[in-house]
Parts: structure tokens; sequence; C-alpha cells
């Protein structure tokens, strides 16, 4: 018998969006983790806020929302509060109800804006890998520090003279023409009106300049997780001074390795690291020039086990620009870009442990 295409509204529902949401979904154990993370991050939560006034966003609701941003991908605010409004999903990860009203995206960035000042991706970051410990999935021995560069949100054309900011009156003023032949641009000489912290960089020769900033990350090689992530300006030796920072954290008492490609293959950085009691398994760069590494590391077979596992990190790098969406910015500002790469890379470390815990 053939059904009745009725288009009439229910003016009741009695089914929970928790019951919309199969028992075998992958999002559940993340949403049990974020749960138990955000039970302890309550009191530092309660530090940014007033105990007067009108009340504001939930900041665990803002945080689930943000993570919902990261995991699938959504490109604006303005189409999280859209997903929102009418997903069921969404809404059960975030805690809304089938009634509840979504939150308007302007008033959602600026609710955004108190949880970067109050530096909760670093004490989030800190919580998922405590979960991660918890597990035994940890290792704390050996690591691989590694960089990116991540395009900044500005474009070619707002690169200009710091002497002269202003230059020749634009024939578009919504998107002019720029002839840039035969004039030299430089990080010492232009700067870009847009974002001012952004700097003129390539990945390597033959690649074409574009405004970005550096990426910076520190990942323990026993499962692939990120232990530490930080944003520079992309100055030719941030990798290296990153990686120098990040050495200085995980040296100690007793001797740990460090793997990195080519690019850190110094004298100052290997000597650096040394000084750390941090052992450099760095990939050795013959090119025109004597390498840093010698036979005292490499003729040991941790060195090429190493050499194996750092290009696991790469795999981050891709996560984060294609599914946290860093690899062309949405935000301005060294602190704000640095908090979005930080929170991002715990979203990739959930992901990880969900599945190393199913495994």
């Amino acid at each position: 018998m053939r059904g009745d295409d009725l288009h009439q509204a229910e003016m009741f529902s009695y089914i929970s969006p928790e019951q919309r949401v199969p028992r075998d979904h992958p999002i559940r154990p993340i949403r049990k983790m974020v749960d138990e993370i955000l039970v302890e991050l309550s009191p530092r939560l309660n530090k940014l806020y007033s105990k007067v006034g009108r009340p504001s966003i939930p900041p665990e609701k803002l945080l689930r929302a943000l993570l919902l941003q990261t995991l699938y991908t959504i490109r604006s605010e303005r189409q999280l509060m859209e997903q929102l409004d009418y997903n069921l999903l969404f809404r059960w990860f975030v805690g809304l109800n089938m009634d509840d009203s979504v939150w308007d995206a302007s008033t959602f960035s600026k609710n955004r804006e108190r949880l970067m000042r109050g530096d909760i991706a670093t004490a989030f970051s800190k919580e998922v890998l405590a979960r991660a410990a918890e597990h035994n999935l940890l290792s704390e021995e050996h690591f691989t520090v590694d960089g990116t560069l991540v395009e900044a949100s500005a474009s070619l054309k707002s690169f200009k003279n710091k002497d002269n900011p202003g230059g020749t009156p634009p024939d578009d003023p919504g998107n002019p023409t720029v002839n840039f032949h035969g004039e030299r641009r430089s990080n010492q000489t232009h700067q870009s009106t847009t974002d001012p912290e952004a700097m003129l960089c390539k990945k390597g020769k033959g690649k074409e300049a574009k405004l970005g900033y550096s990426g910076h990350l520190l990942m323990e090689n026993r499962n692939g997780l990120a232990i530490d992530a930080s944003v520079t300006r992309a100055t030719g030796t941030a990798e290296r001074e990153a990686g120098q920072q990040f050495a200085a954290n995980i040296g100690g008492t007793s001797r740990v390795t460090l793997g990195a490609d080519k690019a850190y293959d110094t004298k100052e950085f290997v000597e650096h690291v040394r000084q750390a009691n941090v052992t450099p398994h760095v990939a050795q760069n013959n090119r025109g020039r004597r390498s840093a590494i010698d036979g005292r590391t490499t003729r040991h077979p941790g060195y090429e086990i190493s050499q194996k596992k750092r290009k696991r990190i790469e795999e981050i790098f891709a996560w984060l620009k294609e599914i946290g969406r860093l690899r062309k910015l949405r935000h301005r500002g060294l602190e704000k870009i640095g908090w979005i790469f930080t929170f991002a890379a715990a979203a990739y470390n959930l992901v990880r442990i969900r599945n190393l815990i199913a495994a």
C-alpha cells in the first residue's frame, strides 16, 4: 500500500537528539573524552567570567562547537551556526536541545575571544595528552620536530612599502591593479597592511613567495601524537629556533632523542640540542658542506628508526591543513593564529586517541 505524502508538521516530538545519534557513531568516544576534559577545566573557565551580568554562551558549549568546526572542516562561524540550527548530530555534540535557539555568529566570535585571552587551547591540549598518558600511548624518550608554512589571510597586494604605505591612488578601491615588476620587495622594507605580523616567505627554491606564518610541532614517536605546537613569524631560522625550544622542554636527566629533517642539520642547532641532554637524530645534509651529525650518532640502530618514524609528523600537518582548514588561515595576528593552531592539534590528538583505543 502506498503511503501518503503528507507535509503537516508534528506539533510535539518525544525523541531527543541523544536517541537520534547511533550508539556506535565514531564521534561518541570523542564526546565522552571532551566532557571529562571540560570537567577538569571548569575551575579555569570560571576565572574568565564575571559573577554578575547577563549569562553568555557557556564555555563548554563554545569549546564543543569550535571542536566540531575543526573536525567537520566548517569554513566559518556563520556556517557553523547554520549547521547547529538543523543538524541533530551537531546539536547533540554541543549540548543543545531541539528547541534551543542557536547563537548569532558575531556573538559567538566575540565569546571565543575570551577563551583566547585565557589560553584555554594550551590547557585543553594538556588534558587531551593526559588522557593519552592514561592509556600508555605516549613515548617519553623519542620525539620528532618539524615545521611548515601556513598561508596568511592577507593578499600580496597588501604588502606595501613601510615608508609609503598609501602609495598611488588605486584605480579600483575594491580590487586595485598592482604591478610588482621591477620592484624589489622584502620583509625589511615592506609590510602587509592587512596582517602586519605576516611575513613574505616561500617553502623552497623555485617556489612562489606568499605571506604566511611558520607552524611547528613536536611529535612523540610511539603513536604519532602531537606533544606541543606553536606558531611563529616566518623567518629563515624559525624552524630551528622552535626546535631548540622544544628540545629544552623535553630535555632532562634521562636521555631522549629528537628526530628532524635536513633543514635542522646545522652546527648551532645540534650543539644546542645536545646541551639540553637530547640526542639529535637529524637527517644528514651533505649537499655541498659537512654535516653536523657524525658517526657517533648515525652508527646506532636507533638513528635509523628515528629517520623512519619522523616522517609521520607530515601526517599531522596534512590533517591540520586539509581537515583543520589551516592551509589558508582565516584569522589574523600571531596570538590568535597560535591559539587556533594549538586547538587544531588537540583535535587531531582526540581523533588519534579514539582510533588507538578502538584498535
